[in-house]
């Protein structure tokens, strides 16, 4: 269980910084928005006030995105002891370690690769509801559930 807490923390730092980032981001380019002033270049100034509302939209939309990852982060209950793979689990296999939860990726932890992904992923679907020593084939590869936190 330590191991998965330790993954959850990280995860939730990862994205608390990436919330962090994106607010002064977005704050940044509100400030330079606003401040812009028009010039003699009308059409510049134009260009040059869309693209940063081009940005801003962009950086907003990946806060709310940072967000909801973490909200679905949240929802994971630590205490829980799973029987099956499903949301929140640990899944040990002999291709590498899963985290159940949201779509990151590869993270390292003390010397070692886990990868944390979502059930709507390929994998994650392949082993949703999947309890130890059974089976799923991938892409020629067989991977056989070792053990489930």
């Amino acid at each position: 269980m330590e191991v998965k807490e330790s993954i959850y923390r990280q995860l939730q730092e990862m994205l608390t910084a990436k919330i962090e980032v994106t607010t002064a981001a977005i704050a940044s380019l509100r400030t330079a928005k606003n401040s812009d002033t028009k010039s003699s270049a009308g059409d510049k100034y134009e260009t040059g006030r869309a693209m940063m509302q081009m940005e801003l939209d962009k950086e907003e939309q990946q806060l709310n995105q940072t967000n909801r990852l973490k909200n679905e982060l949240s929802a994971i209950n630590l205490e829980k002891i799973y029987t099956r793979v499903e949301f929140g689990s640990l899944v040990e296999t002999n291709q590498g370690i899963y985290f159940i939860s949201i779509p990151v990726g590869k993270v390292t932890l003390a010397d070692r690769a886990y990868f944390v992904l979502s059930l709507a992923s390929p994998i994650g679907k392949l082993l949703e509801g999947k309890k130890i020593g059974e089976k799923a084939i991938f892409q020629g590869r067989e991977f056989v559930i070792q053990g489930i936190l």
